[in-house]
């Protein structure tokens, strides 16, 4: 257990030289770093949906952002957390949220998954942990209600993101795709997604693979506009939030 921390540490030192780098092959284990999952006639409308919301969006709900700014603002000098993302085609991208975790986050864990089997247990299977004592008390709200991912709007808006998608993922979690990687690295990791709006919470990380996976292979513009809709019934119940 103490050498998968170890390697886990290894794994989230590493990132920080990638900058805006791609994987390569062997990191993905696979030959090819995504596919064309969908005609270019659809990405262009996917695209053209993108910009026109997310603009619409950060304007509208700019009122929203400085309410949550100050708050967050309580708990430390740090608003806005950013993190390696794998996005298309394997390039990375700093993802943005407001802060949720205490400035201290990355150490903490380190720290927890060595000193608790059972934690580091719970991370190895689902990617994250149920009870965070990492988390502060605006952080849960923001989780709760997904208010702390509103920042992601200026990364669909820049392109590294899709306002729908699979979602993005941490480098080191990638080759736990295995060769399903090539599905995910064919579209833009979206804000929402398919496994959001089904299995929100659910643990068990596979699961979440295989929904990511059949978003991309069976796309179509009007599954977004139904998980664009459905969203906000999720949000509002709170449903598989952590």
């Amino acid at each position: 257990m103490v050498s998968q921390v170890k390697e886990l540490s290894n794994r989230r030192q590493s990132t920080a030289q990638f900058g805006s780098q791609t994987f390569s092959s062997a990191a993905t284990g696979n030959t090819e770093l995504g596919c064309s999952a969908i005609p270019p006639v659809t990405e262009f409308s996917k695209r053209a949906i993108d910009i026109a919301l997310s603009l619409a969006l950060l304007a509208l709900l700019s009122p929203v952002f400085l309410a949550l700014a100050g708050a967050v603002r309580m708990s430390g000098r740090q608003i806005l957390f950013r993190q390696w993302r794998v996005g298309r085609h394997g390039r990375l991208f700093k993802c943005l949220k407001y802060r949720t975790m205490t400035p201290d986050a990355e150490q903490k864990l380190e720290q927890l998954l060595r000193d608790h089997p059972e934690l580091a247990a719970e991370w190895e299977r689902s990617q994250k942990l149920k009870n965070d004592p990492r988390i502060t008390r605006v952080g849960k709200f923001l989780r709760r209600t997904s208010l702390d991912e509103l920042p992601q709007l200026w990364n669909v808006l820049r392109g590294d993101m899709s306002l729908v998608g699979p979602r993005p993922i941490m480098p080191e979690q990638l080759p736990l795709y295995g060769r399903a990687a090539k599905w995910y690295l064919a579209m833009r990791p979206g804000i929402t997604g398919l496994w959001q709006v089904t299995a929100r919470g659910d643990g068990n990380f596979s699961r979440r693979i295989a929904l990511d996976c059949h978003y991309v292979r069976t796309h179509r513009l009007w599954n977004d506009w139904w998980i664009l809709l459905k969203t906000p019934l999720v949000v509002l119940t709170g449903r598989g939030a952590v």
